[in-house]
């Protein structure tokens, strides 16, 4: 809690310089990113309140972590529009197919993050204990229906029951069959991405960074949640996000790839 005011103070700050800066008519000091940032600041300490009074309401907690990357985002657009403008960095080119691929991954990481957030607000972590197999099981019983029902209270379904041990089956096993998908598509991405000199360093990182999720994920399961492993987890995802928004934010489409 404490952490979050400093970095409040720290992001009203940043935007009461950029509209100074602005005033005192300095043509390329953005306001646009720096208040949206604010603005979205107050939105994460609304979600914050509602995290402890709503009693760790799942759905809240969920949404509370992905403004909470949504954040990071925002900061990271503005670290890199600041590099192009003190470094007169030029956009990087990229082959209309491979700035899709790219895009696509944003959003196939962003669903990801959202199932892993849903796996640690319904503490389901636990439910599949052995790998590869679930509860020793290629195809174990699930209960999408409940565990998969967004409006209900931690541990509850939405009728007021207890929530049952297939329903958090299903929110476990899920995540981890799309972590296939979506770690495979991201390794072949960066695969590509190698091929463009000005996109070697982030490929690297994200193949880096991949890495890292696959050994912490496996960890949370084969040594029973670990403390170290699940926040090492967490910032891995945060981690290819920035990876990703950074790459994006400085690309542009082209015809023909300028290394």
């Amino acid at each position: 809690r404490y952490m979050a005011m400093a970095v409040g103070g720290l992001i009203l700050t940043l935007t009461a310089f950029a509209w100074l800066r602005r005033w005192r008519g300095d043509t390329t000091s953005g306001v646009l990113w720096p208040t949206l940032t604010l603005i979205w600041v107050c939105v994460q300490g609304a979600f914050g309140a509602l995290t402890v009074t709503m009693k760790l309401f799942p759905l809240i907690v969920t949404l509370h972590l992905m403004g909470g990357l949504i954040l990071l985002g925002l900061l990271t657009l503005q670290v890199q529009r600041h590099r192009w403008l003190a470094e007169h960095v030029q956009p990087i080119r990229l082959q209309p197919l491979l700035y899709g691929a790219t895009l696509v991954g944003f959003a196939l990481l962003t669903l990801q993050i959202l199932l892993g957030g849903w796996v640690s607000t319904n503490y389901a972590v636990l439910a599949c204990n052995t790998f590869p197999k679930c509860q020793n099981s290629w195809w174990p019983q699930m209960d999408f229906t409940q565990g998969f029902t967004l409006w209900r209270h931690l541990g509850m379904n939405a009728s007021g029951e207890p929530l049952t041990f297939e329903s958090l089956t299903a929110i476990h096993y899920v995540h981890r069959l799309a972590a296939y998908a979506v770690l495979a598509y991201l390794g072949v991405l960066a695969w590509q991405l190698r091929r463009v000199t000005a996109c070697s360093s982030a490929a690297h990182g994200l193949l880096a960074v991949l890495l890292l999720q696959l050994v912490t994920g496996l960890s949370n399961v084969v040594l029973d949640w670990p403390l170290l492993a699940a926040v090492l987890h967490t910032g891995g995802a945060a981690a290819l996000l920035v990876i990703l928004v950074a790459l994006l934010s400085g690309a542009r489409v082209s015809r023909t790839v300028l290394n």
